[in-house]
């Protein structure tokens, strides 16, 4: 078992759609899976036996999804970091552009042949 941190707590409550108010003075705590492994295997009545295999098969479960949709995970990532390379290289390509817009602004000086007089 092991206490949830605060960021683990937000995604939590914004995953399960709970409400923002009232709620908790402390954090969470959560279980593995050999935490409730252990846990249920001290409670020999047959119904803490039904839950156990529940748990188990839906840990079985999303254990399976994360390996099947691994290769989906990593893509995403790959996407997310190459987003973020151009969300930097705009940026920067808006900071040139706003210097040159402050360049035009100004009053640029006559080029070509001039005169002593003029």
């Amino acid at each position: 078992m092991f206490t949830l941190t605060e960021d683990e707590f937000v995604d939590l409550k914004s995953q399960n759609a709970t409400s923002s108010w009232g709620g908790r003075r402390k954090l969470p705590n959560a279980f593995t899976e050999h935490g409730v492994l252990m846990l249920s295997s001290v409670l020999n009545s047959p119904q803490s036996i039904q839950v156990n295999i529940q748990i188990m098969r839906i840990y079985i479960r999303i254990r399976e999804m994360l390996l099947a949709h691994k290769d989906v995970f990593i893509r995403v990532e790959q996407v997310e970091k190459h987003l973020m390379k151009h969300d930097q290289k705009i940026e920067l390509l808006f900071t040139y552009l706003s210097k040159f817009i402050e360049k035009e602004d100004q009053p640029r000086t006559e080029i070509g042949f001039k005169r002593k007089g003029e």
